[in-house]
């Protein structure tokens, strides 16, 4: 039984392919394939290596032509693109930003601002009723209302620092489990209409709505006049992102920088000690 699962093994024809790392800041480029078949990649070390499981390859697509060009491989760090989503971090991320920006403007009248009730509406002893001392008490119709909400009342607060990270990267990882999340080289258009902007959207599958992240602050031209006109499509920095805009639209683009220093920035966070830095923020209460 043993010599017959040995022959078997051996008569099979296994294909063992290199594994491919593709970062736009390596060091060595490499060229495989056969014929015209060819792929060019960038190897790197990575700075901190992943740990548990594999990194997650993704094609690195073109945006200057309607069809499809897939220009090669590129390798998305599974700590940040691959974690295990977490939905309730996700909600909290949520409810956190729809509350930092809502003020509510609900107003209320107190006793001394409501219309009427100047004197005393009977004398203090006498009549064998209650006293009080004015008819627009909270305890009277159309008195003023007691602990009343107050206008430009702000419902600001803080999450936690890891919890907005750990939102980053189980957004992240379901956008790329869902396959909503595309790698592109550049956002370099060869038009600024946006008929062309949409055919290319509706030709990738990339609809209804797509935000467009970038490195810099400073889009190509035709990107930005082509979005102008497109409202379900918005281009946001690397500094600006975050969960409710990658929840409110149903693809992410990321170029290849932008999604490098995504990467960088939340390791740095997820493998840094930062109690010397968050020391001189902090107040000394001895």
């Amino acid at each position: 039984m043993t010599s017959l699962l040995i022959n078997a093994i051996k008569n099979l024809h296994i294909n063992v392919r290199p594994q491919i790392r593709a970062l736009t800041s390596a060091s060595t480029t490499v060229t495989t394939g056969v014929g015209d078949n060819s792929l060019t990649v960038t190897r790197k070390e990575w700075k901190i290596e992943p740990q548990y499981t594999k990194p997650r390859e993704v094609w690195i697509e073109n945006v200057d032509t309607i069809e499809e060009q897939k220009l090669g491989l590129f390798e998305l760090h599974p700590s940040v693109y691959a974690a295990v989503p977490r939905l309730d971090i996700i909600q909290r991320n949520v409810v956190w930003q729809r509350k930092y920006r809502w003020v509510s403007w609900a107003h209320t009248k107190t006793r001394a601002e409501v219309r009427g009730g100047g004197r005393k509406p009977w004398p203090q002893k006498g009549l064998g009723r209650a006293r009080h001392g004015s008819i627009r008490s909270p305890l009277f119709r159309g008195g003023g209302i007691a602990h009343g909400p107050r206008s430009g009342t702000t419902h600001f607060f803080m999450l936690p620092f890891h919890l907005r990270l750990y939102g980053l990267t189980s957004t992240l990882s379901a956008k790329l489990a869902q396959d909503d999340l595309h790698i592109v080289k550049d956002l370099e258009l060869p038009s600024d209409e946006p008929e062309y902007l949409a055919e290319l959207i509706e030709n990738r599958n990339w609809g209804p709505s797509v935000l467009i992240v970038d490195d810099t602050d400073f889009a190509p031209r035709n990107i930005t006049v082509a979005t102008d006109a497109m409202p379900h499509v918005n281009i946001m920095p690397v500094y600006g992102l975050n969960v409710y805009s990658m929840l409110k639209h149903n693809t992410l683009i990321l170029t290849m920088s932008a999604a490098e220093r995504i990467e960088e920035r939340i390791l740095s966070h997820l493998h840094g000690i930062t109690r010397e830095k968050e020391a001189e923020y902090k107040l000394d209460q001895v």
